[in-house]
Formats: structure tokens, sequence, C-alpha cells
């Protein structure tokens, strides 16, 4: 069962934990995916068990000025080293919320493209770990998210201005995140598409995939050696 599944990843979570508190390496795990795709629900699979002291959700609010200029920093120094790292979104939002929004210059998108496999390669360098997870939806389903969202009271919070906007911007922000998929894709930074229709298949697959892809003690692997091979795609690059 879900429950069950769930049960014994967090249990691999915590190895996983221990192990990187033990060698010093640091886990980076990237949530990207439109609105309403289930990134935060996922976060908190993954952190629901796991000692507070070892992890850390990196959620970003608006960029000052100072942000804008300082944008490769502006995230690295959220990364806490020896630690599980896990970004409600990331710096990916400059290559694709904001120009199908409008916020950014041209010049700081051709600076993100230019520029973002070098800034993934150096937060690897030293053997720590990147994962770019993409919780993929179909526009139904995200426009079913959002009447949910908006009906309910405890949720309501979380619907925003831009939301109303994501459903009529859908194939520019399918542009943008086909291009950036080409930019920086790599051989050691792939990205990782995760079929979102079904949160608890996605949340289960974003769990297994990372363990998996991590040489820590104590692994078990007939935990982790469960497929769906239709809800995960990982992204090959067309060049290094």
């Amino acid at each position: 069962s879900y429950g069950t599944e769930l049960y014994y990843l967090q249990i691999e979570l915590l190895k996983l934990q221990d192990w990187l508190n033990k060698t010093g390496k640091t886990l980076l795990v990237v949530f990207e995916g439109r609105d309403t795709a289930g990134k935060g629900s996922t976060i908190k699979k993954w952190t629901e068990n796991l000692n507070p002291k070892y992890y850390n959700v990196i959620v970003m609010g608006i960029p000052t000025p100072e942000d804008r200029k300082n944008w490769w920093d502006r995230y690295r120094k959220q990364i806490q080293k020896g630690k599980i790292n896990l970004f409600d979104r990331s710096w990916y939002n400059r290559g694709i919320v904001e120009p199908v929004m409008g916020y950014g210059t041209p010049e700081e998108y051709n600076d993100f493209v230019n520029n973002i496999v070098d800034f993934e390669d150096d937060l690897t360098k030293d053997g720590d770990f990147l994962f770019k997870l993409w919780f993929s939806i179909e526009k139904e389903t995200q426009q079913k998210r959002f009447e949910k969202r908006l009906g309910s009271p405890l949720k309501k919070w979380k619907f925003s201005p831009n939301d109303a906007k994501m459903q009529e911007k859908w194939d520019e922000f399918t542009k943008f995140k086909d291009k950036i998929f080409d930019a920086s894709s790599t051989v050691n930074n792939p990205w990782v598409i995760l079929d979102s229709n079904d949160k608890r298949v996605s949340g289960l697959n974003s769990i297994r995939y990372v363990l998996s892809n991590i040489p820590y003690e104590g692994k078990d692997n007939v935990v982790l050696d469960v497929e769906y091979p239709e809800a995960v795609t990982v992204y090959r690059p067309t060049k290094g």
C-alpha cells in the first residue's frame, strides 16, 4: 500500500541523512514544476520523519534588486553542508517563471542560460549530489487543483494572482521549460521528469529515484527496486 511504501522509503531517508552527516557530503534536490504540481506536499513527505537538525527546506521570496544582481550567490548561500537541502522552486525561476511572467530582462535570461551548467557543475565538484526533479501535470489537472484550492479555507492562501495567469500562459511556460531542459540537462545533472497527475505516485518516485542514485550505507534494495517506468523519465541531454 501507499502508506507502507512511504514508511520504508522514509526509513531509507533516515539512513541517508546519517550517512551525509557522517561523511560531510551534501545533497541538493531541486523541486520544480508548474503551480499545483505537488512540490510542497512532496517535500513534506521527505521531511516528515527526518531529524530537523540535518535537513534544510529552502523557499525564496521575491528577489530584491541586490538579489537580482547576485543571482547565483542568492541560492548558493542557502545551501547547508552535510545536510539534505530541498529547494521548493530554485534558481530555475530565472529561466522559466520570470520570462513567462515578464519579470526578468533578456540579459538576465541569457546570463542564466549561459552559466547554468557551470554553476551546477561547481555545486557538485566536491562529490556532493544534485538532483533536478520536474513534477509534470496536465493542464486539466492544474485547473482542477486550482479550483480545489480556491474552494478550501485552509488552502486558499496558496492561490495567487500569478496562478490565475498560469492557465493562460500554459503554452508559453511549456516553451521556456523545453528550452531550459535543452540548455541545462547534462550527463552529470540531468532533469528527471515525474508524472505528478497522481501526487502520491510522484512523491514515492521522487524519494526512490534519489535514494537509488546515492551510495549511502545500509541501503535496502528491496525497498528501492520498484519501478514505474511510465512515471519517471530521465531527460537525456543532447550534449555533455
